[in-house]
């Protein structure tokens, strides 16, 4: 009787070139055949070796028997009235990360899932009310952007991502990485580092690690607070590391030119929106090329605070400028389908997320 033949046991989409290059010569494969399966995968959209055309027959059983192309399976897709798109998907083995399309922003941007949920704890932040399940693959953190690019018609053109969806990507730091190798390559996606944001809530070892690393996205640092006893509050990872070690951080971090660091600042009304507050931010920023992202809070069920009033925001976004701080109100986009900022999470993961988000605000 024939036996039943073995499942690859490779996952293709979790290599980057150079470790692709490596395992094709242990099959005694050439080298340069990583090129043409990162164009068939990455640039032709194709997940099924048997669809590679100028590839041999003998050699596309051959990949097929050792590699799997995985690809995330669209669970849902909701449709904002401002045109934002979320998108829940499925990954190999079940586990839901969400990511959003953002049109007109005014490059068209992906926003992506390093994470499903997150070990921050952020007190405003829904994500944090799921705790971290795991850390996703390079493979699962790019195929979003396949799956978006195919699925939105940009295969091919040009679009931003920003690594600000659902997790910390430095708390995933190596599977990040790789994932940025995998999007920078120049036979693949071939997104260009600068059209990459990165946002982390403070790792500072992780930070100063990006910083010499041969792909360098943009940085976002999510700060949220000027002092140390209400970042404290609002980011449980500020009690490990403070504001003066962040700043430093990203004084040493390389920019060109003309390019900064963005602050993100989530203004909460009563809590952190003073302009007391704008006033410290701006002290702490001194000498950093910076500008500040001001974030009014998107509310969701289960996060104890307001957004602030038009009127504080633009106070506080005015005390910034006077300071001569570079300042943007973000608009909020998705809020109708819960896609804006903060408001990604998947339900029914984490029993104990409300009591893990009541301990966060109270310590």
């Amino acid at each position: 009787m024939k036996m039943p033949a073995a499942a690859p046991t490779a996952e293709f989409t979790d290599l980057t070139r150079a470790e692709l290059e490596r395992a094709l010569a242990d099959l005694d494969v050439e080298r340069y055949r990583a090129r043409q399966l990162y164009q068939w995968v990455y640039g032709r959209g194709v997940d099924a070796f048997d669809s590679m055309t100028d590839l041999s027959i003998d050699l596309r059983q051959r990949l097929t028997a050792h590699f799997r192309i995985t690809t995330p399976a669209i669970v849902s897709r909701d449709i904002s009235t401002d045109g934002t798109q979320k998108f829940l998907f499925a990954l190999g083995d079940g586990t839901r990360v969400e990511s959003v399309f953002i049109p007109d922003t005014p490059s068209q941007t992906f926003c992506v899932s390093t994470q499903a949920g997150c070990a921050m704890g952020c007190a405003f932040c829904l994500t944090a009310t799921m705790g971290l399940v795991r850390n996703l693959t390079p493979g699962e953190i790019v195929g979003q952007v396949r799956v978006l690019a195919r699925e939105v018609d940009l295969a091919g053109k040009p679009f931003n991502i920003v690594m600000m969806g659902m997790g910390e990507p430095l708390h995933n730091y190596d599977h990040t990485m790789a994932s940025l190798a995998i999007l920078c390559d120049r036979h693949g996606l071939a997104v260009p580092a600068r059209r990459i944001t990165l946002s982390t809530v403070g790792l500072v070892p992780a930070i100063e690690r990006l910083a010499n690393e041969a792909i360098v996205p943009n940085l976002a640092v999510s700060l949220h607070a000027a002092s140390e006893d209400l970042r404290a509050r609002l980011v449980p990872i500020a009690k490990k590391y403070s504001i003066t070690e962040i700043i430093n951080a990203c004084r040493h971090f390389p920019l060109k030119h003309r390019d900064r660091i963005t602050f993100e600042y989530v203004l909460l009304a009563g809590v952190n929106d003073s302009p007391a507050e704008a006033r410290k931010l701006a002290k702490v920023l001194r000498g950093v090329k910076a500008k500040v992202n001001l974030i009014p809070l998107n509310p969701a069920a289960g996060i104890p605070f307001e957004r602030p009033s038009d009127n504080t925001i633009n106070e506080f976004a005015a005390i910034l400028a006077e300071h001569r701080v570079t300042v943007l109100v973000r608009k909020s986009r998705g809020r109708d389908i819960r896609a804006a900022c903060g408001q990604l999470a998947v339900e029914g993961r984490k029993k104990t997320a409300a009591q893990r988000l009541a301990d966060a605000i109270s310590s």
